[in-house]
Order: structure tokens, then C-alpha cells, then sequence
């Protein structure tokens, strides 16, 4: 397995290792799960994440090669601004979601999965212009995000950028005790936050000091666990899990991030072919009715036949109640349906709901 430079950290907090898209990973540490995510929820949380992947594209061909390549509208971007976004083949299949960052005309950096980021590589350089570089920068970051309603007040000291100036889904650069960084106010919790794309070299001074920095503000280092229930709670998706080659926007409830009138893009026509005729399933939010916990591949039934299957699930830490993902036929995908999940043979009700389950102060 991969480690991130942070490996070492990890295991001096005892944290439990597993293996993740090929990466050692922390999942939880001696805190467990539940109270990581609450840490999250009312203080604030410290989570590696360098095992994502990170790719610069620069040139005077960059915005059109990335407007080509991605479904969003790059043109729209200004310096400092970011954006989510998804990588599709050309049947409209989902490859990966990702997310793209301005840094200067014609300067980008998109940040993919990591159980994703070879197939992503090989697919942007298979369609590489001449006039636009592409250089794999993963390798030479470290990625830290620290997420809860106490961010700011931890990072503001470290740092001499006000960081009031930096918007929602919006990057610039930085330093921290001297060490240049890039600060994106984006994250994956649905609290307020910030991830820190820092040289990898560095990565263990800086975890560091924000452990120290935050620890009268009851900062906690979080693992995959927390981060895993944390967005479940927002509704956001997960590659591998709601998201698949085998899925499209449409039926993920991505179409937000569509720009179907922004010009041609790989995947285009087959989404709009499918816009057109129409889509069968829908993915949807739902929680349970019965006492039991949803599980990925658990069936969704309905006149006790499977119609559908669970994408993610899991019993909700701050909700107290089993909550899942997963897909339906878009006629029975609507909020107040009932239905039933196929837990270890047992038939439970469960009831369609408006997205995200947890709303955030």
C-alpha cells in the first residue's frame, strides 16, 4: 500500500490503518468514529487527505482543453475561483468528480480521486492538445482539511491572509509558519472548512501545528470513518458508490453541474440524447422507518421485489437514524415514498427524503 507523508503521524496517534484505493489510511483513531464526527460537527476536525490526486494544466489551450474534457463551464472561472465538476467517456458514463481550481489565466489544478487518479491521467493525456501542459503534481503535495464551525478561528492566527477574503469554493495563495501553501475553502462535511494543498515535505510540521494551534478549541485529528459519515449526512456523493462509469449525471442528480449550452464536451451528446428520451432510476435520499442500518448492495424492494439497490448507508451520528443513498425507478423516486430495504432477508420500510439529511448551522 501507498502512504502519505503523513503515515508516520498517524500511526504516533494509534490511529487504525486500512486500506483505501491502494493507500494506508487512517480510518479512525482511539477517539472513534462517532466522536470524531461530532468534533467535526460543533468544534472542528483535522483530516489527511493527501492520497487524492492533483494535476496542473497550464497554456494558452488550457481553458479549451478542460472545457472540452469537463462538463462544467471553465470559461467561468475567475483567478481564485473553484469549481466541481465531473470527467465523462463519451456514452456519458461518469469517469470521476472532481474538482477545478483557477489559479491564473490559463493555469488550473484539478484534484481527482484517488482510487482514481491513474485512469483519470491516462484519460486526459490521451486527449492532450499541444498548447495546453499537463504535469502530474500528486507526488509533490500533502493534502489537509480542516473542517467545523472553529476553522477559521484555529487557522486565522497561523496565517497573515485575512481569511474572510477568500469565498466559498475559492482558493489563493499563502504561508503557514513561512511554508507556502495553497488555502481552498472547500471540503466534504458540509461545515465550514479549508483544505491546504502544502509540499508534501512539510506535511508533518503542519499537521503539527494545527493539532497544537486547535487543541484548546477542541481540535481532533478525524479519520475516513468520520469523513465517510459526515458526507453522508450532506447527501454527497462517492465515487465507487453513487457514482460509477455505469451512471450519468442525470441519474445522480448532477445535473446542476451540466452545461449542456456551453459548447461541445465529451459526453455531450449522449447526455443529451438522454435528457431527450428520459432515464429510468434516480438516485435518492432515504431514511429508515424501521429500526435497522442500511448497508451498500443491501436490495430496495417495493411489492416485495428488488427495484433498486443502496449505494452508501450507514446508522446517522447526529441524527440517530439508519439514512442511505441509493438508486429507485424515477416514478417511485419521489420524497414521502415508501419502500422497503432487504436487510439480512428482512424486509424494513424506509421513506424517501428531501436531500441533505442534516442541515448545518
Amino acid at each position: 500500500m501507498k502512504q502519505t507523508p503523513l503515515f508516520h503521524e498517524h500511526t504516533e496517534h494509534d490511529a487504525r490503518i486500512v486500506e483505501f484505493a491502494h493507500w494506508a489510511m487512517p480510518v479512525q483513531y482511539p477517539t472513534g468514529t462517532l466522536v470524531e464526527h461530532a468534533t467535526v460537527r460543533t468544534a472542528a476536525g483535522l483530516f489527511d487527505v493527501s492520497h487524492m490526486g492533483e494535476f496542473e494544466i497550464a497554456g494558452p489551450g488550457a481553458t479549451a482543453f478542460l472545457q472540452k474534457m469537463t462538463v462544467n463551464d471553465v470559461e467561468s472561472l475567475a483567478v481564485g475561483d473553484a469549481q466541481y465538476s465531473l470527467l465523462l467517456n463519451e456514452h456519458g458514463g461518469i469517469i470521476d468528480d472532481i474538482i477545478v481550481y483557477c489559479l491564473a489565466v490559463d493555469q488550473y489544478l484539478l484534484v481527482v480521486n484517488a482510487g482514481n487518479a491513474e485512469t483519470d491521467w491516462h484519460w486526459l493525456m490521451a486527449h492532450q492538445r499541444e498548447d495546453a501542459q499537463l504535469v502530474n503534481r500528486s507526488e509533490e503535495y500533502a493534502l489537509l482539511a480542516l473542517q467545523g464551525p472553529k476553522a477559521d478561528t484555529i487557522l486565522q492566527p497561523l496565517t497573515t491572509m485575512p481569511l474572510g477574503t477568500i469565498r466559498r469554493f475559492g482558493i489563493a495563495p499563502t504561508h503557514l509558519h513561512g511554508i507556502p501553501m495553497l488555502l481552498a475553502r472547500t471540503g466534504y462535511t458540509g461545515e465550514p472548512g479549508y483544505e491546504m494543498f502544502i509540499p508534501a515535505k512539510d506535511a508533518a510540521l503542519i499537521w503539527r501545528t494545527l493539532l497544537a494551534a486547535g487543541k484548546p478549541h477542541g481540535l481532533i485529528p478525524c479519520g475516513l470513518g468520520a469523513r465517510d459519515t459526515l458526507r453522508l449526512e450532506m447527501g454527497y456523493p462517492l465515487h465507487g458508490h453513487e457514482i460509477t462509469i455505469k451512471t450519468t449525471p442525470w441519474e445522480t442528480r448532477l445535473s446542476w453541474v451540466v452545461k449542456l449550452d456551453k459548447g461541445d464536451f465529451i459526453g455531450r451528446d449522449a447526455l443529451s440524447a438522454q435528457k431527450a428520451a428520459g432515464w429510468e432510476r434516480q438516485l435518492v435520499g432515504f431514511t429508515m422507518v424501521d429500526p435497522g442500518i442500511p448497508r451498500a448492495g443491501y436490495p430496495l424492494i417495493t411489492h416485495h421485489k428488488p427495484v433498486g439497490y443502496v449505494t452508501s448507508g450507514t446508522m446517522s451520528p447526529s441524527l440517530r437514524v439508519g439514512i442511505g443513498l441509493g438508486f429507485l425507478p424515477k416514478n417511485i423516486a419521489q420524497p414521502h415514498t415508501k419502500f422497503s430495504v432487504d436487510i439480512r432477508g428482512t424486509e424494513r420500510l424506509a421513506e424517501v427524503v428531501q436531500l441533505p439529511f442534516y442541515h448545518t448551522q
